[in-house]
């Protein structure tokens, strides 16, 4: 990696911390539409299923709407709750409207940019949601280190797709060769990183085992030791 001038980062569970900022934001859904069921209850059964929801709009097999509406009902369902359509999209809508609101980073988040902007340029490769993601950057005030911003919308397919990091590549002026990719969702960020001829790092967020022949670090500050 000694030839190193440009680090991609994704944004969700890698910099900034979804789970917490989806937390308070479904606090504040609950209160709007009264939802009779407790915000732990539902997070535990929700999180797994909107973690393959992702996996599947990924691959592809569902819409961004199918994965609004479809892992909210399916928590609903599983915890033997009812509520029309129409409530579930309104609640849907609400959910995304107050996700940016709340902008907690993960440990060491800050830090680890501020060593890194001196000596690299820093940008984002997002399957986020585009209307989403760059409120997300400024309102927790890590706009400012980002050269580019590249998501899988505007691009039109999504990580791990090689299109999404050739375009990222492309905006960044900059060749794969020279590049990091560090991101947390290993089929997406790593072997699509790698795909196209990046150096992956994957950030361990949720301890997973991965091939030992891939290169790890459970916290952001780890990273000081490689870059």
């Amino acid at each position: 990696m000694n030839n190193c001038t440009d680090v991609f980062f994704d944004l969700d569970h890698t910099l900034w911390d979804f789970d917490q900022n989806s937390g308070l934001a479904f606090q504040q859904v609950f209160q709007k539409f009264k939802i009779e069921v407790t915000l732990k209850d539902f997070l535990e059964v929700y999180e797994p299923i909107n973690f393959n929801y992702w996996k599947a709009y990924r691959e592809e097999r569902v819409t961004k709407e199918q994965l609004r509406r479809g892992r909210l009902l399916d928590t609903f369902s599983s915890l033997k709750v009812t509520y029309p359509l129409a409530v579930i999209d309104a609640m849907a809508v609400s959910y995304i409207d107050e996700l940016p609101a709340n902008n907690h980073l993960l440990p060491g988040a800050t830090e680890i940019l501020e060593y890194l902007h001196p000596k690299y340029k820093l940008h984002i490769i997002t399957n986020g949601f585009q209307e989403v993601q760059n409120i997300k950057l400024e309102k927790s005030n890590i706009a400012h280190y980002f050269e580019t911003v590249t998501s899988s919308e505007e691009v039109g397919v999504k990580k791990p797709n090689p299109l999404v990091f050739q375009t990222a590549l492309g905006k960044a002026n900059t060749t794969a060769a020279q590049s990091i990719m560090i991101g947390d969702t290993f089929e997406a960020d790593i072997l699509g990183a790698e795909s196209v001829g990046m150096h992956p790092l994957f950030y361990n967020y949720r301890r997973e085992k991965i091939p030992a022949t891939y290169t790890l670090v459970n916290h952001l500050l780890e990273i000081k030791t490689l870059l």
